[in-house]
Formats: C-alpha cells, structure tokens, sequence
C-alpha cells in the first residue's frame, strides 16, 4: 500500500486519490466527527471519544490532519502546557460531505453488511 508521500508522487494531479489518502483511514473520520460535535477539544477528550485509538495513533493522526489543514491546533504556555484542537475552516467545510456519507452508510448498513 502506498503512503501519503508516494501517493502524492504517483498522482500528483488526482485532488481525489491525495485528498481521500488523508482522510480515508481508520480514525480521522472519527476525529473530525468528533472536533465537529466537540467544537474545541483536548487530547484527553479526544482520547475519551474514541476510547479504542491508541495514544500513539492519535497523536499521529492529530497531526497529519493538522498539517492537512482540517484542524487547528493551539498550544497555550501553561504549566503543565494545554493544547486545544478545533476544526479548521477547511475542516468544517468538508464535514456536511461527511455526514452525508454517515447518513449513507447508516441507511444502506444492513444491505452493506449482509
């Protein structure tokens, strides 16, 4: 399978295949769906959220969608340091396309699963 790099590479024109390479996995949907009902979150209610991500799965996958521009992230010089996430713009624009698919997929579950 390739990784985000080579997919890039590959089909460096396909906005399709290089947008759908940053949100298609496991957990950024979940995430997403997440900050969109949380509005601003910490790591630790993200982690509540989602209690089956690991702690290193949610810490890459905070950050490639950051550097994806679907979240904001926002580090405050405390003691101990507090980091909020949010959706980005660009995030909260794409999330009615999501739940569309959520509501697709929960229309269509049982004929999908069976």
């Amino acid at each position: 399978m390739l990784n985000m790099k080579e997919l890039d590479l590959q089909y460096p024109t396909c906005p399709v295949r290089n947008v759908l390479s940053r949100i298609s996995d496991k957990w950024s949907l979940l995430i997403l769906c997440s900050l969109q009902e949380g509005e601003i979150m910490r790591y630790k209610d993200l982690k509540n959220a989602i209690p089956d991500i690991s702690e290193k799965v949610l810490s890459s996958t905070l950050k490639r969608l950051n550097e994806g521009h679907l979240i904001n992230r926002k580090m405050y010089k405390e003691i101990p340091p507090r980091v909020e996430y949010s959706l980005s713009d660009m995030g909260k624009e794409l999330m009615p396309a999501v739940q569309m698919m959520i509501t697709w997929a929960q229309t269509h579950f049982d004929e999908i699963t069976n």
